[in-house]
Formats: structure tokens, C-alpha cells, sequence
């Protein structure tokens, strides 16, 4: 079943950043005047659909003196046969990351830690060795060559994914501080500075400082902080709570021999990711984040500079992919878009806004463990924000883990898949 629903309405906060179009960042004026691609956005949807998610749904905003919504919705919230709906909650992943990006840049605007110092003198005495002088920075940009904890967490050589969720995951509270001491052990990968590699345990690092900065639990610290001023009333940080309260999309993890039926994982402490991939949310509340996140001092999370800083990208080494302070920037066919994505088990979102936050676009599919959705979900991208492709692009047989090998078959329109379809 596929829906498509179009909303109008004007917001203050909308028309704050429409006002700022330039000041902190620079924009594309074709990414804000494109038309999106309905029909493309549902074609590229039918084919998350088609390699295995139950259900995917897109919900592109468009802010300025008229703010106009577009939703396409396809399939089925849960297995029993409940019409996918974008307005549920879910389970967002790496997407918390900007949220604790937040956090720590109005930590530095107070004065409270300084992102060029080694970050260790911000947390509990023996978090991490005296020895390494990695920097907030270098932690924020994925360049301090922390070990990803959630390697030794994940599913190891010759074990099933849903095995190894269900040994160590759905049910396992861990606290930060094993989070990090599981990757200290690896010691640091190569010389901070000279390399990206994402890493998980940099976001719980950067949890664990402001919290011993501010005396103040990291739930806390959204609630009082993001949540309340910004009314993201679907938006919630209960770690190690397993459940998710409310109206919400029902989560399955995709079986490594895919013969054998999806497994529901909506319910899990998330203990595992914590401040890097713990939040739950809505496409609503996410588009209200990211707006007010874009339009830096006007939009109440961030000042001018902060954002500047934030969205001062550099190369991950991925074609079209760079990233900067728990922000990822995208280049696509029209332009560059800022935001990130996230997969936590049975739930893939993605959430970018062009760099003047005129718009905005959630995507969401519940299922997880399968490249092939993760790849077709970041490739809806472009027909929400660049319209229609000029020329056809080249018929695909299959839509691939990576999509590396295809950048350039479509009129550079094809976008490589960064984020861990492990999980």
C-alpha cells in the first residue's frame, strides 16, 4: 500500500531560517527551487520495499514563508499488517550523534571545554590513557583512530547477526565507561589526525564528557537542552528502557540466510550504542531538529560559529561522502546536503536538509542487516532534493551493498552507502 500526503502551514521557526540562507553556511539556490520527484521518491522506496523491508516512507519539507510537506509511505509499519505511517516513532541510530554534537559545541561556546585539547582532561580520571592526547576535534570528526567497541559487540567470524543481537544486544545494559574500556584495549588504531574511521565509541566518549562536565545525566542533558525548547514531543532518550512508548514502527532484523523469517527487534536497551545511536524520534521532531540546527544562532542549539565549525567538513574517503563535527555532508547531483544516517537493529534512517535548511527530507525503512535497503534508502535522496534525473539513468539489475562501482552510471546521481549494514 503506498500513501502520499501534501501539508501547508507556516512556522515561526521556518521563517527564522529562511532568513538566514547564507549567513552560516552557503546554499544552493536550485536545491531549494527543485520540485522533488514524487514519483522517483516512490520508485526508490518500491525498491527498499522490493529487497526486503517491510515497509519505507519519505517526508520532504519545504521551509520558508510557505512551508509545504510532501509524505510517501509504502508498505506496512509491522508484519501484522499495519500501514506504514510516517508520523510513528522509531528507534533513529547514528542520528543521535548530532544530538550529542550539540551538546558538546554549547559546552565550548561556555567555555567548558576547549576541542583542540586533549580530551581526556574532560572526563573521569582514568576513561582513557594519560598517554593519548586525542582531541575532542579529532573525536567529533571520526580521526582519533578510537577502536569501534561495537565490532567486538556485532556479530563475530562464522556467527549468525540475529545470534549475536539476541547474546549480546537485545538485552545486555552496559555502562559507557565499558563501552570505552572495551575499546581502549585495542589501543588507538594509527596517529590522530591522519585518517577517518567512524567509530561509535568517539560519540559515547563525547556523552561521557558532558556529563562529568555538567554533573548532569546525558538524558538529562537532551531533555532540558534539545527535547523541551525545541517541543520534540516524540523525542525521547530512556536507555536502557527496552520498549518504545507510544505510536511507534515495529523494527526487524533482516536473518543472515534470508530464508528464514524477520526477527522483530523493536524492543532492546540500546545500552550498546548509548549516545551514539540511543534516541528515539519521529520524522516530525527530526525535521524540526535539523531546522533549527541550520539555522545556527536564530534557531536556539548552536551559535554562527558552532555551526560553521560543525559543517567544516573533510574527506572520509568514501566518493561524494565528507564529514565534520557529528555532521556528514553528501554531494549530490545538485548540490551538497548536510545531516547524517543511522541504522540500529530493524530500524535505517536518513536525515539531511540542504545547508540553508530550506528543506529537509526524513527517510526511514524498518528493517536492517541488508545492504541492499540501506543503499536504496540513501538513494532516494536525490530525487527528493534534485527532482527529476535530465536523462534516464541506466537500468540496474539489483541495487548493490555499496554502490561504489556506480557512481558514475546515472549522471553522478548514485550515492555510495557509508553507514555499517551489519547492525
Amino acid at each position: 500500500m503506498a500513501g502520499i500526503t501534501i501539508a501547508r502551514s507556516v512556522t515561526t521557526l521556518a521563517a527564522t531560517a529562511a532568513l538566514l540562507a547564507g549567513s552560516a553556511v552557503g546554499a544552493s539556490a536550485a536545491q531549494g527551487q527543485a520540485e522533488p520527484d514524487v514519483s522517483g521518491v516512490r520508485a526508490a522506496l518500491q525498491r527498499v520495499v522490493d529487497a526486503g523491508a517491510p515497509g519505507a516512507f519519505a517526508v520532504i519539507r519545504d521551509h520558508g514563508k510557505d512551508e509545504r510537506g510532501r509524505t510517501v509511505a509504502l508498505g506496512k509499519a509491522n508484519l501484522d499488517g499495519t500501514p506504514m505511517n510516517a508520523g510513528l516513532r522509531f528507534r533513529v541510530g547514528s542520528n543521535s550523534k548530532m544530538f550529542t554534537s550539540v551538546l558538546v559545541m554549547r559546552l565550548a561556546e561556555q567555555g567548558r571545554i576547549d576541542l583542540d585539547k586533549p580530551l581526556r582532561d574532560y572526563l573521569p580520571a582514568g576513561t582513557l590513557p594519560e598517554s593519548w592526547a586525542i582531541t575532542a576535534r579529532q573525536v567529533m570528526e571520526h580521526r582519533a583512530g578510537v577502536y569501534d567497541h561495537t565490532n567486538d559487540l556485532l556479530e563475530q567470524s562464522g556467527e549468525e547477526t540475529t545470534a549475536a543481537f539476541e547474546k549480546r544486544i537485545r538485552n545486555n545494559v552496559y555502562e559507557p565507561k565499558d563501552l570505552v574500556a572495551m575499546s581502549v584495549k585495542h589501543g588507538l588504531q594509527y596517529t590522530p589526525g591522519t585518517a577517518y574511521a567512524y567509530s561509535n565509541t568517539d560519540f559515547v566518549l563525547l556523552g561521557l564528557a558532558a556529563e562529568h562536565l555538567t554533573g548532569r545525566p546525558y538524558a538529562e542533558l537532551l531533555r532540558q537542552q534539545i527535547f523541551e525548547p525545541l517541543k520534540l514531543r516524540q523525542t525521547t532518550f530512556t536507555v536502557p528502557q527496552k520498549t518504545i512508548a507510544g505510536p511507534h514502527v515495529t523494527g526487524y532484523l533482516t536473518n543472515d540466510d534470508r530464508t528464514k523469517p524477520l526477527l522483530d527487534s523493536t524492543e532492546q536497551t540500546a545500552s550498546w550504542v548509548w549516545s551514539a545511536g540511543g534516541v528515539v524520534s519521529s520524522a516530525r521532531d527530526l525535521d524540526r531538529f535539523m531546522t533549527a540546527l541550520l539555522a545556527g544562532g536564530s534557531g536556539g542549539l548552536v551559535s554562527d560559529e558552532s555551526l560553521r565549525q560543525m559543517t567544516s567538513v573533510l574527506p572520509t574517503g568514501t566518493a561524494k561522502i565528507s564529514y565534520g563535527l557529528g555532521v556528514r555532508e553528501i554531494a549530490l547531483s545538485c548540490g551538497k546536503v548536510l545531516g547524517h544516517g543511522g541504522i540500529v537493529q530493524g530500524y535505517n534512517t536518513q536525515t539531511f536538509s540542504t545547508p540553508d535548511g530550506k528543506r529537509t527530507v526524513v527517510l526511514f525503512a524498518n528493517a536492517s542487516n541488508n545492504g541492499a535497503i540501506t543503499s536504496g534508502l540513501t538513494n532516494t535522496l536525490e530525487p527528493a532534493f534534485c527532482g527529476k534525473a535530465p536523462t534516464a539513468p541506466t537500468p540496474r539489475s539489483s541495487i548493490t551493498g555499496n554502490g561504489n562501482g556506480n557512481a558514475d552510471r546515472d549522471g553522478g546521481r548514485w550515492i555510495p552507502t557509508v553507514e555499517d549494514t551489519r547492525i
